[in-house]
C-alpha cells in the first residue's frame, strides 16, 4: 500500500511551535531569575526578607515529622494522577477507540438506566478516578485524625508575605532555609493547600459532571451547572496538576534529594538512602503501569464488570 510522503513544510510546522514555546518559556524563566537576583541586592528587599524569612510558625499542637502513612498516600496519589492524566488525555484526543466497554449492571452497583457503552479509555479513566477519590477520602480522614492538616492549612495572615519571600528566594536560586520535617515554607504550604483543598475538589466535581454517573433527568441542576462549565474547569485543573508535579519533583530533588526523599518515603529525618530506594522502586512500578495501561492488558480487567468489544 502506497503512502503519501509528508511535505517538508508540514514536518517543520509540527515542531516549530513547540520549539518556540519551550524557548519562550526558558527566556521568561531566565528573566525571572535575573530580576530576582537584582531585587535581592536592594535594601528594601533585604529588609523584607529579614522580617519575613519564608515560613510562618505552626500552632503549638502541630505534629513534628511525617508519618509512614503519608508516604504511602504520596505514592498512591502520584500513581493515580499519572494514569488519570494519561487516560484523560487519551479520551480527549483519541478519535477511534480500539475497544469499548458496556457495563453488565450486575453485582453491588446497579442502576435503573440501560447499560451504557463507552470507550475502554474512558472506562479506565473513570475507574482510576474512583480509586483516587477513595484514596483521597482516606487521606482527608488521616489528616484530621493525626493533626497533619495544621502543616498544610494557613493559620495566620503572615503566610502571604512569607510566601512572597520564599518565591523571591527560589527565583534567585538561593533556596529558602527551612526544615520540611518540622515546617514547610509558606509557598509550599499555600501550594499544598491549593492542591489538596481546591484543585482536587475541582477535578472531582468537574469530572463527575462529565461522567455517565451524572443524572440526566435533573433539568434544573443541569442548567445551574452545565457540562460546558465542567469542561472549562477540567482541562486547566489537569494542566495545574501536571505543572505542580513537575515543579514539586524538580525542587524536591534540587533542594536536598536524599533528605527530602527520606522525609516523604522513609518517614525519617536523616540522609541515608532508604527513601531513595523506596522512591526508585515506586518509579519502576509507575513506569510499568504506564506501559501496561493499554487495551491488551485492560480488556481482561474490564471484562470483570462488563463486556468488552471492538
Amino acid at each position: 500500500m502506497l503512502t503519501r510522503p509528508i511535505p517538508p513544510q508540514a514536518s517543520r510546522a509540527a515542531w516549530f511551535k513547540p520549539a518556540w514555546t519551550i524557548l519562550a518559556a526558558l527566556m521568561i524563566l531566565l528573566a525571572l531569575v535575573l530580576a530576582a537576583i537584582w531585587m535581592r541586592e536592594l535594601a528594601g528587599v533585604q529588609a523584607f526578607l529579614a522580617q519575613f524569612p519564608g515560613h510562618s510558625p505552626l500552632p503549638e499542637a502541630a505534629p513534628v515529622g511525617l508519618p509512614a502513612w503519608l508516604g504511602w498516600q504520596h505514592f498512591l496519589n502520584a500513581f493515580f494522577i499519572m494514569l488519570i492524566v494519561r487516560s484523560g488525555w487519551q479520551v480527549r484526543t483519541t478519535a477511534r477507540p480500539k475497544a469499548y466497554w458496556t457495563r453488565n449492571n450486575k453485582g453491588l452497583i446497579r442502576t435503573t438506566k440501560p447499560p451504557s457503552k463507552m470507550s475502554l479509555d474512558l472506562w479506565f479513566h473513570l475507574s482510576l478516578d474512583a480509586l483516587w477519590v477513595l484514596n483521597g477520602a482516606v487521606f482527608f480522614v488521616l489528616l484530621a485524625l493525626t493533626g497533619q492538616w495544621m502543616r498544610i492549612v494557613p493559620t495566620s495572615w503572615d503566610v502571604l508575605p512569607n510566601a512572597l519571600s520564599a518565591a523571591i528566594q527560589y527565583a534567585s536560586l538561593n533556596w529558602p532555609v527551612e526544615n520540611g520535617w518540622v515546617n514547610y515554607n509558606s509557598l509550599q504550604l499555600l501550594t499544598y493547600f491549593v492542591t489538596v483543598f481546591i484543585a482536587a475538589p475541582l477535578a472531582l466535581i468537574s469530572g463527575l459532571r462529565m461522567s455517565p454517573l451524572w443524572p440526566t433527568k435533573t433539568a434544573r441542576l443541569n442548567s445551574m451547572y452545565p457540562v460546558e462549565a465542567a469542561r472549562t474547569i477540567h482541562l486547566p485543573v489537569m494542566l495545574y496538576f501536571v505543572f505542580f508535579v513537575v515543579v514539586h519533583v524538580t525542587l524536591a530533588l534540587a533542594t536536598g534529594a536524599l533528605k527530602n526523599l527520606n522525609h516523604i518515603y522513609g518517614a525519617r529525618d536523616d540522609g541515608n538512602w532508604i527513601g531513595f530506594w523506596i522512591f526508585a522502586a515506586s518509579l519502576v512500578v509507575m513506569i510499568g503501569a504506564w506501559f501496561l495501561a493499554r487495551p491488551l492488558f485492560l480488556r481482561p480487567i474490564a471484562a470483570l464488570t462488563g463486556s468488552v468489544t471492538r
